[in-house]
């Protein structure tokens, strides 16, 4: 049961939101330069209403420290899908990471910068010419010069490219075993040698994503993220708390197509179809609203136990893609209640049917993930391990073979 403080803070986060954001979504969604000034100005209204950055890290201005509690909070930010970048959400994960692995010079010239709103961040992992899930095939090297790093790399795909203050790259740094052969180096976007090459649109859809290319930039000792070598380790902290936060935003905008769905069941368009009383349409809501409820309760599960320091990859990828299916099937079905003007522009359901559908691409596909979900599930149920289905991540005692 969520607090007070996490009650008032969601509720807040709602009004802002529904007043603000929600109106001027078509604005928002033109990806001009009149869009990126209304979406600043928005973000200044954003942090004096104190509703910005609110799972940052709180020893420097976040307001919840548990992942569970956000989990309310988010649900609410997800309603606009141009809402994370406006309340800050987008640069969490980056603010913990940096919390937890910077230097004193990268807290000082880049996450405290960060947390006060003042920079967009952007995580440069994958590639044209490698296997995103395989992260032994990436080709982005940085060779070490005497005193400093020079680093040579080309990454696509990669999100707030264009507008990006700084980039966190994954690069070869050693051609030794994958475990130790990675690391992550901060670049400020302006350094000679880095260039943004293009937009790359998303289902005909502009959506922030765009290509970099990286040309022997210098790259000095302190701009590594942790200690040369940790780039895998790091980068397998990031899956796991990224894919819970954007599952938690996700989640938010399924609950908002479901509340569409159902205002026009109950509109007086919908009475005139008689909706309420078609039995498919009664299965659309109860199938919304089965999926949604199923992905609440393995998203708390997952936060729970990230919260204890318990997580594993079972809860994590489980949640994902619960919450990518729970969004993909309360847009689909709200358009298709809505009819013709969902698929319009007079509805905000077509731009989030494309969102939703890259859901099940972004980070980790669902082919990969139920790969790894089943290769788990089955090492975990070997003969001689105990394993408890509802607690995945609790070690139980092992049992002799029979």
């Amino acid at each position: 049961m969520a607090n007070e403080h996490v009650i008032e803070l969601a509720q807040r986060v709602r009004h802002f939101v529904e007043r603000q954001i929600l109106p001027r979504e078509a604005e928002l969604g033109r990806c001009d330069a009149a869009a990126a000034r209304l979406s600043a100005e928005l973000q200044a209204q954003a942090k004096a209403a104190g509703v910005f950055g609110n799972f940052y890290p709180v020893a420097d201005g976040g307001r919840l420290a548990r992942l569970s509690d956000y989990l309310e909070v988010a649900a609410e930010e997800g309603r606009s899908e141009f809402a994370p970048a406006i309340l800050g959400c987008d640069a969490t994960l980056d603010c913990h990471m940096l919390a937890r692995h910077a230097n004193p010079s990268l807290r000082e010239r880049v996450y405290l910068p960060l947390v006060r709103g003042e920079q967009v961040p952007c995580y440069a992992m994958s590639e044209p010419d490698s296997i995103g899930s395989i992260p032994a095939t990436l080709n982005s090297r940085a060779q070490w010069q005497g005193d400093h790093w020079r680093l040579t790399a080309r990454k696509w795909f990669i999100c707030r490219a264009e507008r990006a203050d700084f980039a966190t790259v994954i690069a070869r740094t050693d051609e030794g075993p994958l475990q130790t052969g990675l690391s992550m180096l901060v670049v400020p976007c302006n350094s000679p040698g880095f260039r943004f090459v293009r937009p790359l649109a998303l289902l005909g859809r502009q959506q922030g994503q765009g290509e970099l290319h990286l040309e022997a930039v210098r790259v000095e000792p302190d701009q590594v993220l942790g200690a040369p070598g940790q780039g895998l380790m790091l980068m397998q902290q990031r899956l796991g708390l990224g894919r819970l936060l954007r599952a938690a935003h996700w989640l938010g905008l399924a609950r908002r197509c479901f509340d569409d769905l159902c205002a026009r069941v109950h509109s007086a368009r919908g009475a005139q179809a008689r909706l309420a009383d078609k039995q498919l349409v009664r299965a659309r809501v109860y199938r919304c609203y089965r999926e949604i409820a199923a992905a609440r309760g393995l998203l708390r599960e997952a936060a729970a136990t990230f919260d204890r320091g318990q997580a594993s990859a079972i809860e994590v990828n489980l949640a994902k893609l619960a919450a990518s299916d729970a969004l993909s099937l309360a847009v689909d079905s709200a358009i298709q209640i809505m009819g013709a003007e969902g698929l319009s522009e007079l509805s905000p359901l077509s731009g989030i049917y494309r969102g939703a559908r890259t859901t099940h691409i972004l980070d980790g596909t669902d082919d990969a993930l139920i790969s790894t979900l089943g290769r788990d599930l089955l090492q975990a149920t070997r003969p001689g391990r105990a394993f408890d289905v509802l607690t995945p991540s609790v070690p139980s005692p092992a049992k002799e073979a029979p």
